[in-house]
């Protein structure tokens, strides 16, 4: 797979994420068919900076702002996600469980 191509279908997966909701790493990697590639997800938001991406809407599995230095200022990530009522409190998404999106259940291959 390439670099490139997956990028792109990780940004296709990440645009389709609804405002006031947000996913993991983990959870896009599993609906593009790589249960272990969450990493590579965060890579793949890391450079999403700058397009058309909702990439604030890209957490860690437990809600955890984990890409938030790779915003234009380390509390912007917070504040976008509060923008669309979502609690956020030492850089954790309050009740992740009630606001996660799921690809696999949202979406069909």
């Amino acid at each position: 797979m390439k670099k490139e191509s997956f990028f792109q279908d990780v940004y296709e997966v990440v645009r389709l994420i609804p405002p006031g909701r947000a996913t993991s790493y983990g959870a896009i990697a599993e609906y593009l068919g790589l249960k272990r590639g969450a990493r590579m997800v965060g890579w793949a938001m890391n450079s999403a900076h700058g397009q058309d991406i909702p990439a604030h809407r890209v957490v860690n599995r437990d809600g955890l702002l984990t890409g938030k230095h790779f915003f234009p200022a380390p509390h912007t990530m917070q504040a976008l996600l509060e923008q669309e009522g979502m609690t956020v409190v030492k850089d954790k998404i309050q009740d992740f469980d009630k606001v996660f999106w799921s690809p696999t259940e949202q979406l069909s291959l």
